[in-house]
């Protein structure tokens, strides 16, 4: 099963950025998104910009990621 996790672009450098998953950065090619911007969200695979999100969708799917950990960690102190 693959999660698809919102990474924040940092800078574009060509076919190539450097994305924010969480406070981890990766290099991930940007060819797919001609039009990507510093700032915005995509989703990776396989170490391909697949897709962009708008902030306010990121930040709700990230919350929701957020949520699931905890309540993961929750369940596992009872």
């Amino acid at each position: 099963m693959c999660l698809a996790v919102p990474a924040l672009v940092l800078s574009i450098d060509g076919d190539f950025a450097e994305v924010d998953f969480g406070g981890v950065k990766k290099k991930v090619c940007v060819s797919l998104l001609p039009e990507l911007e510093v700032g915005e969200y995509v989703i990776i695979h396989t170490g391909y910009a697949i897709e962009s999100m708008k902030p306010e969708e990121a930040k709700k799917t990230l919350a929701l990621f957020d949520e699931m950990a905890q309540l993961a960690q929750d369940m596992g102190e009872s």
